[in-house]
Formats: structure tokens, C-alpha cells, sequence
């Protein structure tokens, strides 16, 4: 998957990276060409291999949404569970289930190793079910429950997130744990029949050819909780078969979206971590400096909502406010616009079909006049390389998307520890994604897509830099 990414200033023929099978790279680049041309003032790729352009499995939501009429209306609070209740995505759920306790109830937790705020979640919510993802921490975690009045069930390891997973009394799973961890028990949830509040990017960029028809097969409804698909699929509740031309992705454009190219050579790991909108964790904020976050949202998409890659776009909305569009076959363009507050989407997620009113307190309405005006720009490729490798990738399909995913999660949490440069985290996956190639597996199964998630972070991390991290391949 060679895309024989430069930078203006490069040296040419030099590559900022080696590993002990550096000439294999080169193997492959001769053997492997993606090319790609201008349509529409966009890069639209031309494979030039035979790889991996069988038809893709059926999307979870076809270009609309229409709820079943028979889908219950809940009378009573409706019953969920939390797969990483201690992250973000944990947290900002269950502070909404708090500020609605007559619409929500927490029915199991699961969380990795934060023993002290797990257990506060506990004697708070009182879930049926608890489950701590790091075993050794299961007496520690017992003895923080010790004075409590009301003792749920505690399964440890990943058979306690499996379990919370698939909770009887779960209507609603929410799957906010980061990485393929959160594929098994996502996939024990689908089997239960519970449906999905996705937070987990991984379920489907690396699980999508697995997960998907396994979805159809149970009648699970997968429910995007993160800003971007959520206002895609508000936009098309109601649309009628075939109505959806084009999905638009909006990106904040990140850290460095005011930074001439040439400065890029000179990032540090501080200033990709000041996002000019959103506060988020150190990966994501890295994810949204390099645009990788939106490139993994246009794989996403692709499976959630079956537009073609052609048909997806992504555009630089500095202001954050529109959220993401789609336009109609009759070229109408809908957008959902919203504060920058991920309780948001998630709360969507849990009430659909329905809405929940929320208090102007908490939930400060938008006001567009303050605002005064929202603008819009191209997205540079040149800048952002990790577009065209996403695209690649989403196209090649099969292992090839959770590759990419892998090996820019493990090229962040390098750049993060100051072990290769910013500039890095574009060949580092690039190359992974080159030495993925010929293994690719068009129709994986469960386990496999879990082997080359792992096979991706340990390639990854045998990428060394030729020089000092100070070093870059700018001059």
C-alpha cells in the first residue's frame, strides 16, 4: 500500500525509517502501487492490484434510519450497561444516566484498573454486575466496596467484561473501551441481542467484515455514539431508499491546522496536544493534529451508512459547530449543528428513537448569532498524508483498516513517549501497512482480526528511527 509519501524539502530516496526488513519495504513498493488522480478537487484512488475489492458486507444502516414500529417505547428507566465506565466515554454516560435517573438505569459496569472511581461508580449507580478488567486488582477493588450496603456480583478479567457485556437485563450496551479489547465482548453483547452504543472505533474499522453481519444475523441495531456518525444518522432519520448521495465529514483540523507545512518539522508533543476546540485524551488530541481521526471516521462511515469512499468527504470546519452533513440525491445538504459536548451523541444513542429534554443548565443551548459565523476549507493531503492512507485502506478493506488502526495507535503512543517524531507517525504506518499487504485477509475471522491487530502494534514498534527524534525528513 505504498503511497510514497513526501514532504516538501525531502531527500530523495531517503526514508526517515528502518527496520531489520527495510529491504522487503522496498520489495514492496516496487510490487505494490496506489495511484491516485484529482476528481471533484479531491484524491480519488485508482488500484492498480487486485487486492481485495470483493463487495463488503451489508452496512448497519443502509443511507437511513427508520425505527421498527414495534420498537418499545420504554415506560419505565431503560436498562444499560458500560463497557469502560472509567474512561470518557464511561464517565460523561453515566453522568447522564445521574441527570436522568426516570429515563436510564445502570445495570453492570466494567472497567480496566481504576479501582477508586470504579468503586464510587458503584456505590452511586448500583449495578447488578461488576466487572474489573486487571484481575489482580479484584481484592483491592472488594475492599473498596467493603462498607458498602449494597454488594453486586464482581467477575474478573476479560470474562467479567464479557459478562457485563451480555447482561440479561441490558437493553443497551454501551462500548466505550478502547482497542480490540473491546471486540469480544462487543460481539458477546451482539450475540445476546443488545444493541450497540458504538464508542469503539475498533468494532467495526478493524472488526467491520466480522461484526456487521453478525449484527443482521441477531437484529442488533448499532448506535454511533460519537459526534461525527451521530450527526450523519440524525441527518438521515427518515430518508426514504436510496436517498443519500454523499456524506461530509467535518474535522476541526486539529493543532496545526494554522501551521505552515514547513513548521511541522519542528512539532513537539506539547503543541499537538493544544486542541483549539475539543478536550480530549492525549491519543485522540495526536489523532486530530494528524487527521488520522478522521480518516478512521471515513472507514467508519463507509461500514455504518454503506456510502462509497468516493462518496465520502471530509472538510476543515474549524469551528467545530456543524458536526458532520450528508446531501441528498436531490443535492440538499442536511446538517446537525451542536456545542462541543460529547454527553451529546451519547445521549442520542441511548434514546433513540426518542429525545430527551435537557436542562439549559447543564446543557446550554447554541446560539448562532454569538457566534457570528462558521467557515469551511479544503483539506491539504500534502499536510495531511493520513487521508490518502486511510482511503487507501478502507479500500483495500479486509485486515488492512484494523492495520492501520493498530499502527497509528502505536505510532501515537511513540510520539507521545518522544521515541520518533510527528512526522514519523505517517511512516509508520505506512510501512506497517506495506508489510501488511501481502498477508491481507479479505473475510477475516474474530481471531484473525485480533492476530493482526497485535502483528500491527509489535511491527510497529520495531520501526526505528534512522537518526534522533530531533531529526526530520524536512529540511
Amino acid at each position: 500500500m505504498a503511497l510514497k509519501i513526501s514532504f516538501p524539502g525531502e531527500l530523495a530516496g531517503a526514508s526517515i525509517l528502518e527496520s531489520p526488513s527495510s529491504g522487503a519495504f522496498r520489495h514492496l513498493r516496487q510490487a505494490v502501487d496506489f495511484t491516485f488522480r484529482k476528481r471533484d478537487k479531491r484524491a480519488a484512488f485508482l488500484r492498480r492490484t487486485c487486492c481485495s475489492m470483493q463487495q463488503g458486507p451489508s452496512p448497519a444502516w443502509p443511507g437511513r434510519a427508520v425505527a421498527e414500529p414495534a420498537r418499545r417505547s420504554w415506560d419505565s428507566p431503560k436498562p444499560i450497561s458500560i463497557i469502560g465506565s472509567t474512561g470518557s466515554v464511561g464517565t460523561q454516560t453515566l453522568a447522564i444516566v445521574a441527570e436522568n435517573p426516570d429515563k436510564f438505569r445502570v445495570v453492570a459496569l466494567a472497567a480496566g484498573s481504576n479501582v477508586t472511581l470504579l468503586a464510587d461508580q458503584v456505590k452511586m449507580f448500583k449495578p447488578n454486575l461488576v466487572a474489573i478488567g486487571n484481575e489482580s486488582l479484584l481484592n483491592e477493588l472488594k475492599e473498596a466496596l467493603a462498607d458498602c450496603e449494597y454488594m453486586p456480583e464482581i467477575i474478573p478479567g476479560e470474562q467479567g467484561v464479557i459478562e457485563v457485556a451480555r447482561h440479561p437485563d441490558a437493553v443497551t450496551v454501551v462500548t466505550g473501551i478502547v482497542g480490540c479489547a473491546g471486540l469480544k465482548p462487543t460481539v458477546a453483547a451482539i450475540e445476546a441481542g443488545k444493541d450497540i452504543a458504538l464508542a469503539n472505533k475498533e468494532t467495526l474499522i478493524a472488526g467491520g467484515p466480522f461484526v456487521l453481519p453478525l449484527a443482521h444475523k441477531h437484529n442488533v441495531k448499532i448506535l454511533p455514539a460519537d459526534s461525527e456518525h451521530s450527526a450523519i444518522f440524525q441527518c438521515i432519520q427518515g430518508l426514504s431508499e436510496g436517498s443519500l448521495r454523499r456524506v461530509i465529514l467535518t474535522a476541526s483540523g486539529g493543532a496545526f491546522r494554522d501551521w505552515p507545512i514547513e513548521r511541522l518539522k519542528d512539532v513537539q508533543v506539547a503543541d499537538a496536544l493544544k486542541h483549539p476546540n475539543w478536550k480530549m485524551g492525549k491519543k485522540i488530541t495526536v489523532d486530530s493534529a494528524t487527521l488520522f481521526n478522521k480518516g478512521l471516521e471515513v472507514i467508519e462511515a463507509h461500514y455504518l451508512f454503506g456510502v462509497e469512499y468516493d462518496n465520502i468527504e471530509i472538510m476543515i470546519h474549524p469551528q467545530s459547530i456543524i458536526h458532520s452533513m450528508i446531501e441528498t440525491k436531490d443535492s440538499s445538504v442536511l446538517a446537525q449543528l451542536g456545542r462541543t459536548d460529547m454527553r451529546l451523541p451519547i445521549l442520542y444513542t441511548l434514546s433513540w428513537p426518542e429525545r430527551v429534554y435537557c436542562s439549559e443548565v447543564t446543557w446550554p443551548r447554541l446560539d448562532l448569532c454569538k457566534l457570528g459565523s462558521l467557515t469551511f476549507k479544503a483539506v491539504d493531503n500534502v499536510k495531511y498524508p493520513s487521508v490518502d492512507l486511510a482511503y487507501a485502506a478502507g479500500r483495500a478493506g479486509g485486515t488492512m483498516p484494523g492495520v492501520l488502526s493498530a499502527a497509528n495507535e502505536k505510532a501515537v503512543e511513540l510520539f507521545i513517549d518522544e521515541k520518533i517524531s510527528y512526522l514519523d507517525i505517517f511512516k509508520v504506518v505506512e510501512m506497517t501497512c506495506d508489510a501488511h499487504h501481502n498477508e491481507l485477509v479479505t473475510s477475516p475471522s474474530l481471531e484473525e482480526i485480533i492476530h493482526y491487530d497485535q502483528w500491527a502494534r509489535k511491527f510497529s514498534a520495531t520501526l526505528q528511527p534512522l537518526s534522533s527524534r530531533r531529526s526530520t525528513v524536512l529540511v
